[in-house]
């Protein structure tokens, strides 16, 4: 087991943060130039303009907000149509060595709604239970269309925000195509052919029988076309993993060098996503701002659950066992690798996980289940995240506007109560969903049944398990039946308002601000690029995630961990 040590992991930290900056002000710029159109080449030019002609668009056939909305939502809604007829199909469908039977419409509504939403919460164990054909024209292929969604409601934000006097903030259709075909599919083949390197597996063969451990009995080693389906899975944000281990499976992330380099596919995009905006924009500063908002609360949450782990259980302590907590974690990644990747996976809004976040410390599982709380504005998402920050932004904008007795303004707009309407909406829902299913569940029998571990612990579980579907994200801490009738059918409502519900409210705000007229900046005007406005942004994020959940840490993890260290 690598030894836990303090400087060796903070270097570590800081080395990888640096790459990831570096990487994403370049992965920036091509954002911008892709969306922008001015880096269309051959032959990728040929390939695009025969798909605009298949679906009958054109970049120039903008549209208004609506029209946008309404595109995505029929396209995502053909996606599902799709996956859930693979589902129920499976078993008379090609590529099933296994002969593995469909899945029932009840679980494949959950399934596909899942995969189609960006979250890719699993109520079933992958390599048992979906065909090759399942994974690999099912659920890759939606892992790219899903996140190729969240890009491009983000770039129709950025154009929102950028535009003045039209209606228009782009082409779905146009965008979508540009973000599978010059963004997603390239980089996903780079990964995949690295991760190919380091022994992630990529096959069509059968399961394996071979003898057991110590020549006793037999195992099963389950086969597959892994690697395709692992790099889309974390540059995606998706998550979902071909082993039920996700990337704690030797298959999926066998090395110490690919566990750091799936963080980083992880990271990628969104943390590319403000310098993109800074681009647009013509304002690299408002850039440079929303990054540094975002990797100073990323750093924190970084620092306290490594801290957090690092000393251990309460619980040990008292019977003088001190020491890191390794339980549920690969000892070929140490603490720093878990720590990492769980705190970005959660920050992400990706819920691809390398350890089991249900045996963290009381402490150390609040920081996931905070970040995703907080609605995936640390990196957030593909996409997504990016656009609930400028939520954030514009409400920041708005309670300082009011404080000072002045208009709010972002770039030179004014922010009015319509904007703050829509925003409100996309910050609020999530959280509504999250407090109304959590008190069904913790008050109804169908929520009961599904506890295995009563008490502080359980309500974690449940408070993760919805915060986790209404922001995307599909981690869980795993000691809950999630595969219960209500957990089954509250979730599928709960992914589907938590993901649309936001994405329509921020179109329908980069509309409305895309037909405003620019005001001249005065003497009153906020300067929302400086380190003030930053740290005015952390409070306001701050502030709204505590207040909304603070009661629920109270009776959960923070109970909890007054429990082990009193010896309860």
């Amino acid at each position: 087991m690598p030894a836990a040590n303090p400087v060796l992991d903070v270097t570590l930290f800081l080395l990888f943060l640096l790459i990831l900056t570096g990487a994403a002000v370049l992965a920036g710029r091509y954002l911008a130039a892709v969306f922008s159109g001015s880096i269309i080449r051959a032959p990728f030019s040929r390939i695009e303009h025969a798909l605009f002609r298949l679906v009958g668009t054109s970049p120039e056939k903008e549209e208004s907000w609506q029209g946008y909305a309404r595109d995505l939502l029929l396209f995502n809604a053909l996606g599902f149509l799709v996956l859930f007829f693979i589902l129920i199909l499976q078993g008379i469908l090609p590529l099933n060595p296994g002969q593995i039977p469909g899945f029932s419409p009840f679980d494949a509504l959950n399934i596909a709604v899942s995969f189609m939403t960006n979250t890719n919460w699993q109520l079933y164990s992958g390599e048992a239970s979906a065909s090759y054909f399942t994974q690999v024209l099912g659920f890759t292929v939606q892992n790219f269309l899903s996140a190729a969604t969240g890009l491009c409601v983000a770039i129709a934000v950025m154009r929102g925000l950028t535009r003045k006097m039209t209606d228009r903030i782009g082409n779905f259709w146009v965008d979508m195509i540009r973000a599978v075909l010059y963004v997603l599919l390239p980089l996903a083949c780079i990964a995949a052919f690295v991760l190919l390197s380091q022994g992630v597996i990529q096959n069509f063969d059968p399961s394996l029988t071979t003898a057991g451990y110590g020549g006793t009995g037999s195992q099963t080693i389950a086969m597959g076309p892994v690697a395709s389906q692992e790099a889309i899975k974390e540059l995606g944000t998706n998550g979902g993993g071909f082993f039920n281990a996700n990337s704690a499976h030797p298959y999926e992330n066998p090395t110490s060098f690919s566990n750091l380099f799936e963080i980083f596919l992880i990271l990628l995009i969104p943390a590319a996503l403000p310098f993109t905006f800074g681009i647009l924009s013509g304002q690299k500063r408002q850039g440079w701002a929303l990054y540094a908002t975002m990797m100073m609360l990323f750093v924190a949450s970084l620092g306290i659950l490594y801290a957090a782990e690092l000393s251990g259980n309460p619980a040990l302590g008292l019977q003088y066992v001190p020491g890191v907590s390794m339980e549920g974690k690969e000892v070929r990644f140490g603490l720093s690798g878990t720590v990492l990747f769980s705190t970005s996976t959660t920050a992400a809004a990706c819920g691809a996980v390398d350890a089991m976040h249900d045996s963290l410390t009381p402490l150390g599982g609040l920081v996931p289940m905070f970040l995703i709380l907080l609605g995936e504005v640390v990196f957030g998402g593909v996409g997504s995240g990016f656009a609930t920050m400028i939520a954030f932004v514009i409400v920041a904008v708005f309670i300082a506007g009011l404080m000072i007795g002045r208009t709010p303004e972002y770039l030179a707009r004014k922010v009015e109560i319509f904007e703050m309407k829509m925003a409100l909406i996309t910050i609020l829902v999530p959280g509504i969903l999250v407090l109304i299913f959590v008190g069904i569940a913790a008050v109804f029998e169908g929520g009961l049944l599904g506890i295995f571990n009563p008490g502080p612990h359980g309500l974690s579980e449940i408070v993760y398990a919805f915060a986790s579907m209404a922001n995307n994200n599909g981690s869980a801490f795993a000691g809950l039946n999630a595969a219960l009738p209500f957990y089954s059918l509250a979730g599928t409502v709960v992914m589907v308002v938590g993901r649309y519900v936001p994405a329509i409210a921020m179109l329908a705000l980069a509309g409305t601000m895309a037909r405003k007229k620019t005001i001249p900046p005065g003497p009153g005007t906020l300067p929302t690029s400086s380190p003030s406005f930053v740290l005015w942004l952390i409070a306001i994020i701050l502030i709204v995630g505590a207040l909304t959940f603070f009661p629920l840490f109270a009776m959960g993890p923070i109970a909890e961990h007054f429990a082990l260290a009193g010896g309860i």
